[in-house]
């Protein structure tokens, strides 16, 4: 089954998923969850707002006899556009009240200013000595930020708050890495969790790519991901891929990629690879183990962020060493 194909899916009683377009994106569709109950119902997740999603999404409820207009919430996983922006929509649409993580505010309030592309990644890329890629990323012309898109949500949601729904509760679990504010929402009694781009099922999700940089993005996943086994496992629901599965099975296998990547990161300093830009040249990226050369501007830009992000980790395990060598990170073993 395409997990793509538009309409919606009941992957719980009581919970639809909904995978709504993606535009230009090679993930091509984000789960949207359509949570029911007797008197009212709650979205997690919103989408990216483009008529084509708007759409979709109409079309999936109209299946189940409902508009968004009898949904009054949307929980958000992380402030990333194809997940926060048609909630924002669907706020001015029907009147939804929208919640983000409390960890998402700095992004929220950094976005919604006048910036150039790419803004925050500039100054790592020209460290990691990427300047090139910098270069290729000025070329391209990406579409303007729309500051409405990102206006702050009605609820900011702490870590370990419970948000009652119609009929269940669900309990937040802050997980920071793929964005700093990113959360997950765990139903308990079900044995659900709305995994957001936490914990995907087929992919590796980017790491620290948002709107207010930090130095352990990594470090900070590989501890989102610790959490989320300490917690009983759950019925994974992600916003990418097809839903089901164990949450659990799906953690382990993540952090040890990440294993295999640290190792494979180290291997190449050892090798004489010296720079961030100089690394990823040196490693092999997507499933279809592609040189960095291969691959266009804006995922060039997300390689050589993650390979930094990578060695910061090695770093701290005492298994490189950086020197700032007039503004540039140089690597050694």
């Amino acid at each position: 089954m395409d997990w793509t194909a538009p309409g919606q899916e009941e992957v719980a009683p009581g919970v639809h998923r909904i995978p709504l377009p993606l535009p230009d994106d090679g993930l091509r569709a984000v789960n949207v969850y359509a949570v029911t109950g007797r008197r009212t119902n709650t979205l997690i997740d919103g989408g990216w707002r483009t008529d084509a999603a708007r759409d979709a999404l109409d079309t999936a409820l109209a299946s189940l006899g409902l508009a968004v207009r009898d949904f009054d919430r949307c929980l958000v996983t992380h402030h990333h556009r194809d997940h926060y922006t048609m909630a924002v929509d669907l706020r001015r649409r029907a009147g939804l009240s929208v919640s983000l993580g409390e960890g998402e505010r700095a992004s929220i309030e950094s976005v919604s200013r006048p910036r150039r592309p790419f803004q925050e990644q500039r100054p790592l890329l020209y460290a990691g000595g990427a300047g090139i890629v910098v270069e290729l990323l000025d070329r391209l012309k990406p579409k303007p930020v729309d500051k409405h898109d990102y206006e702050e949500p009605d609820h900011w949601l702490d870590d370990g708050q419970t948000v009652p729904l119609d009929g269940r509760t669900l309990r937040v679990r802050a997980t920071p890495g793929h964005t700093l504010g990113h959360v997950v929402f765990v139903d308990d009694e079900a044995r659900l969790m709305f995994t957001g781009d936490h914990v995907l099922p087929h992919i590796t999700p980017s790491i620290g790519f948002e709107a207010v940089t930090r130095r352990t993005p990594l470090a900070d996943y590989l501890s989102s991901l610790a959490l989320v086994l300490d917690e009983p496992d759950r019925l994974l629901l992600p916003a990418h891929g097809p839903a089901g599965g164990s949450v659990h099975v799906r953690a382990t296998e993540l952090l040890a990629h990440h294993e295999r990547r640290l190792a494979q990161t180290e291997q190449a300093v050892r090798a004489g690879a010296a720079t961030g830009y100089e690394i990823a040249r040196a490693l092999r990226w997507t499933r279809r183990e592609r040189r960095l050369a291969e691959l266009d501007p804006f995922n060039q830009m997300l390689a050589v962020t993650e390979t930094l992000a990578h060695l910061d980790v090695l770093c701290a395990q005492g298994r490189a060493h950086m020197q700032d060598e007039n503004g540039i990170w140089v690597y050694s073993p």
